[in-house]
């Protein structure tokens, strides 16, 4: 048995699993421990192999005891993964103004995005494809759990919402944006990715 999952999992299995044979009016009940699993959005697989345990025979059932294990991937998460070196992960407040501080007079589009949020997902290979053909704008990445007070303080209540940047214009342009909506930011970025 194999199980997998992309978002946040929590499973737990029951203590039995029932099941008939083959061509047989036999069932065969399965008895295991249970097992917890916890991800953000990594993979997990849980793989079940049955040991025999106290053979009886109840009713027509057998019991079997099961052992599950549990083995995590190395794949990164959705949000984890950035297109190039123009994209920057925000950990801080700090970091945020550093970054603008640092960018001097080039376009800086900021996105504010939360790991559960469905829409920031499916947006976000589209922002790291306009990251990769833009390689001389920044896109800092900022995750909304992680950064509680600054969002607070921009006043970011939709999510995903983007800031348009540019050095001493400061704050140039803000809106939410949705995958439906992506032409939206592709407009922002003509009109602002401009010599300047």
């Amino acid at each position: 048995m194999n199980m997998q999952g992309n978002s946040v999992l929590s499973q737990r299995f029951h203590n039995h699993i029932r099941f008939s044979l083959n061509s047989s009016n036999t069932y065969c009940q399965l008895q295991f421990s249970k097992c917890n699993l916890r991800s953000w959005n990594r993979e997990f697989s849980c793989s079940f192999a049955a040991k025999p345990f106290n053979f009886a025979h109840r009713r027509g059932f057998f019991l079997f005891k099961v052992h599950a294990t549990a083995a995590e991937t190395d794949q990164p998460n959705w949000w984890e993964k950035n297109a190039g070196q123009n994209m920057i992960d925000i950990h801080s407040t700090e970091e945020f103004l550093d970054a603008l501080s640092q960018a001097g007079d080039r376009l800086v589009i900021v996105e504010f995005f939360g790991t559960w949020c469905a829409s920031c997902r499916a947006l976000f290979p589209k922002v790291c494809r306009i990251a990769e053909q833009h390689p001389e704008i920044i896109f800092l990445k900022v995750n909304f759990d992680e950064n509680k007070s600054l969002c607070r303080s921009l006043n970011i209540k939709v999510l995903p919402y983007f800031h348009f940047y540019r050095g001493a214009d400061g704050l140039l342009e803000s809106f939410s944006c949705s995958l439906a909506k992506l032409q939206k930011l592709k407009d922002a970025i003509a009109t602002h990715n401009k010599a300047h």
